[in-house]
């Protein structure tokens, strides 16, 4: 585990080691998420948009299928009527 120290300013060094394996560089963008009492440091680098873009390549297919699934479900309770 490695560790840090927060300065008065608020600010964190990131450890080399972590900074190599992950690709932060000087200028690389990170972002906070806060889970439960923990805060989470994620850089947004090119392979996280990547990554994140991969997630919205399905051309459509699963909003047309949750809404063809919805009208199905409203023909259902339409007859149950």
């Amino acid at each position: 585990m490695e560790t840090g120290t927060v300065t008065i300013k608020g600010q964190v060094v990131i450890p080399a080691k972590i900074r190599k394996r992950l690709g932060i560089k000087k200028g690389t963008k990170v972002c906070f998420v806060e889970r439960h009492e923990e805060v989470v440091i994620r850089p947004l680098t090119k392979d996280y948009f990547e990554k994140m873009a991969g997630l919205l390549t399905s051309g459509g297919k699963m909003t047309k299928s949750l809404l063809e699934a919805r009208k199905q479900d409203r023909l259902h309770e339409e007859k149950a009527e």
